[in-house]
Parts: structure tokens; sequence; C-alpha cells
């Protein structure tokens, strides 16, 4: 027989699973709204789960475990991937808590009241072996790939990052994240290590800093923020500015600098990690960058090389999974990072990466956020690299002074364009299509 896991560790009915503002939500309510949305829920097979809010996300999430209904998680609601997906997946439907729709897909609304029902915890136990959610990659090199998450695989994964953080020392903290729950990373870190751990989910999902801070100042302690490195810059781009406390900061969807991770553990008063990952492997690795740069594997996941390239294997992975970054095993379970393999680039027969250059671009003082990149190669002139920086304040001329100490000239970006801000998605990341199309706006000018 196959084993079960329970989707909320700490079940007791007064336990609290969850705040929607400052107020606190117990287990009892939450199993009261997943029995009444699961009723209602119609019978089909996979379900775009677009709840904004993330404790209604986490109700839906657990009905649709309870009715057997894979969700699918995208990285964004563009008309061209819904039209993809429904043609992909034609019994699909959406459960919205906003007013989005589309022609191709029916969408079921999030109810704004219902009865709750009692029901027992012992209702959310599900096999290790149901297929749970379909999370597709980003779109930062391409079109977003499906990739199947099992139950027992998710739990699995949560549980070895919260221990490995210690978060059980956290027990009843609430948990305030700037990311979307759509995303592995959010997915992950904001809804399954509370679920795992006993942490109280936040429904909430502020972005700008003023709001971050609010929440935060209205929750209780112990509290967490999981968030990305574009939204820690901003959060200290004000150096009198008086940031809220918390116990515990956690942050992926690209790397961060040294000197970004120790302001803004000063700042919070707070240890600050980063989680290496991604949606086919899920998290890998864990550092504090404040401490060293290794990373570190999580428990039961090991990684080895062949001509390939570097492939993680565990547990808590359905499948030997090709990662797709340059890595430095450093023995044991440690190991450092190069950049994505894609980043790679050669110019005057110099090898960098882009995510190296990058971090060199935004060590700059006054840089508020940049990035390198290769634009497409046309095959009539020899491709140069581009810079786009967000620097208010600091001439284009200043910016590369700065870099000539700080990478090879051979690297330098011919042009480096200033710009108001940089096209990134919910999770801080820049998709392809939209660097793309940016570098062909400056081209035309």
């Amino acid at each position: 027989m196959t084993d079960s896991l329970p989707f909320i560790v700490d079940a007791r009915p007064d336990a609290v699973m969850a705040y929607r503002g400052a107020q606190p939500i117990h287990v009892a309510e939450f199993l009261g709204d997943v029995a009444s949305l699961a009723a209602r829920l119609p019978d089909h097979r996979h379900v775009i789960n677009l709840c904004i809010d993330r404790y209604r996300f986490t109700v839906a999430f657990a009905a649709a475990l309870m009715r057997e209904q894979i969700s699918l998680l995208l990285p964004n609601e563009t008309s061209d991937l819904i039209e993809a997906v429904a043609a992909d997946y034609p019994d699909l439907y959406c459960l919205t808590d906003s007013s989005f729709r589309h022609a191709a897909i029916p969408c079921v609304d999030y109810p704004d009241s219902v009865e709750r029902p009692a029901m027992s915890a012992d209702r959310l136990h599900f096999p290790e072996t149901q297929p749970a959610a379909l999370v597709f990659t980003s779109g930062s090199t391409g079109r977003p790939v499906p990739n199947l998450k099992k139950w027992g695989s998710l739990v699995r994964s949560a549980r070895a990052a919260g221990d490995s953080f210690n978060v059980g020392n956290l027990a009843g903290a609430v948990l305030l994240a700037t990311v979307p729950q759509q995303h592995m990373y959010g997915f992950e870190s904001t809804v399954l290590l509370a679920l795992q751990h006993g942490l109280a989910i936040h429904g909430g999902r502020p972005f700008f800093p003023a709001d971050i801070c609010a929440y935060l100042d209205e929750l209780p302690r112990p509290r967490v923020l999981v968030t990305t490195p574009i939204h820690l810059r901003a959060l200290v781009a004000e150096p009198g500015a008086v940031l809220p406390a918390v116990d515990f900061l956690l942050s992926a969807a690209a790397p961060l600098t040294p000197q970004l991770a120790i302001e803004a553990e000063a700042r919070f008063h707070a240890p600050l990690y980063e989680i290496y990952g991604c949606s086919e492997a899920g998290q890998v690795a864990s550092r504090r960058t404040t401490q060293t740069d290794e990373w570190r594997c999580f428990k039961d996941i090991a990684l080895r090389q062949d001509d390939q390239g570097t492939w993680a294997s565990g547990k808590v992975i359905a499948a030997d999974v090709l990662l797709q970054d340059v890595i430095e095993l450093r023995g044991g379970d440690c190991f450092l990072l190069h950049g994505r393999t894609k980043d790679m680039v050669n110019v005057a027969g110099k090898r960098n990466s882009l995510v190296h250059l990058t971090h060199h671009l935004n060590s700059i003082p006054g840089v508020r956020d940049g990035v390198f990149m290769m634009p497409e190669d046309d095959g009539e002139a020899v491709t140069r690299l581009i810079a786009f920086v967000v620097a208010p304040g600091l001439t284009a001329d200043a910016i590369m002074s700065a870099l000539r100490q700080r990478i090879d000239a051979a690297f330098l970006p011919r042009p480096l364009c200033l710009v108001d801000c940089l096209p990134r998605n919910a999770t801080g990341k820049l998709p392809h299509a939209a660097l793309t199309k940016l570098a062909a706006e400056f081209a035309g000018k």
C-alpha cells in the first residue's frame, strides 16, 4: 500500500496556519474552506490555480488534491501561453480570485464567502505517488516547459529545506513573501515550507518597499520574509530608512551580491539564506551568502558530472535532471556556481559568464538594477555585449569607468543603455523574449 503524507503538519484545530492582513486563520477554518471548495470544483483533471491571495491559493491546491486534480502553475497569464496549455490539456479549467477571463478555457471564481463544514485533517493525507502539480519553467530561455511533481517529492523537498534552515526553531512564525506562489520557488518556499514546518502563510504579496514594511509591522514575531534580490535591493535603497526586524530572510531567482547580502542582514537583523534550484529539479542547495560562496546540497540530493554537464539526483527528484548551469564541484555535497550554461560567452578568445558580468555591474554603488546580454548573431556584424542599467544619478561614462575596474576590457558592453526599469516578471527574472524586445528597441533608435 502506498504511504500517505499530510498536507499540513501542525493540524491542531486551534493552530494558526495563515493570516489575511493581520487576521489569523486557524486550521479548523482552513479545513472548512477546503471542504467547501472541493465540493464546488468541476469534474476536470487539470486546473490552473491563478489565485493571487496566497491563502486562497493554498485552499484551492488542497481542494484540487482532494478531487485528484493536477494544478498547473504557470509563470504568466499571457494569451499565447494560456492558448498553448489549453490545447495540450483539453479538460483544463481555471480557478481564480481575480477578474481573469480567457476564451480558451472555462473559469471558476473562488467564492467570496462559504459555509465551513467540519472536516477532519485526516482527509488531507495524500499518497506519495499522487500527481500534484505541473510546474512550468519561467521561460527565461524559451517557451515554458511543464514538470510533473508528485505529492511525496514535494513534501520531502520542503522538509529537507526546512531542516537545513532549522525553521523548526521558528514554529508558529508567519511567512510573508513578495514572490508569486505559481513559480517553483514561491510554491516551495512560501506554501509547502510553511505547511510542512508549522509556519503560518500570509495571504498577501506586497511589492513596493513601503508596503512590505507595512505588512511586516502589523505581524507578530517571529516572522519570515521570502523575497528576491530585486526586492531586497529596493528595500535597502534608502540608507536611513528603518526596516522592520525579521527572524529569517530567504532569497532566490538570481544570485545575490555579497554587498547586498551583508547590508540586508544588517538592516533586517536576521540571517539571510539563498536557494539554488530550478523548476525541473526543485530546490537543490542553499548558502548563507555573507559567510561563503559555496552552495551545499539539501539532504538526499547528489550532484555528478559527465561530458554533458552536471546532473542532480535524489529521493525528491523524479528522474536525474541535467542542470543548466556551469558548476564546480568542491567535494562532498558542496559546489560553486559559475553561471548558466547558455550564458557563457566567448569574446576575442576569452570566456566569461553573463551572470558573472551582471554580478559586477550590480556591485557598482548607485546601480539599482542591471543586466548583460548577448544579442542574437545576425551574421552581418561582430556581435557585441549589451548592458541595460537602472542607475538614477549616474552617467553611462561613470558606469563604464567603474566596470573597467572590475572586468576585462573585452567584455565591456557596447552599448551600455540607461533605462528606467528592466522588464522583470513577478519572480524578478528577465524573460529572454522581453530582453530581446528591449534590445531591438534600442537598436532601432
